[in-house]
């Protein structure tokens, strides 16, 4: 296509070759087939990677849990104990 001044219904060429000089340096990129499956195996790596993960690290949190779990009880069942009958009369004079 030469230069000159363009007039309406006069064909310019598809999108991105609309009459300019060609580009240079464009680089274009493509994926191989093979690799468009992004997400292959992910569910079953994560389900072994997860058991592998939590299997090393369990003695870490699981005691504090356990322990904190425990405490838990205790206090409640004191806090209903001191807060029953039996409990406001055998400590109930000590609240002063």
């Amino acid at each position: 296509m030469a230069g000159g001044e363009k007039v309406p219904g006069q064909y310019l060429g598809g999108w991105g070759n609309l009459g300019s000089p060609t580009q240079k340096g464009v680089t274009v990129y493509a994926m191989s087939s093979n690799r468009l499956n992004p997400l292959a195996g992910t569910l079953n790596a994560a389900i072994f990677n997860t058991f592998r993960r939590t299997r090393g690290q369990i003695l870490y949190w699981a005691p504090p849990l356990v322990l904190g779990y425990y405490t838990m009880q205790w206090a409640i069942e004191r806090n209903e104990y001191l807060n029953s009958k039996p409990g406001r009369a055998e400590f109930g004079s000590e609240e002063e």
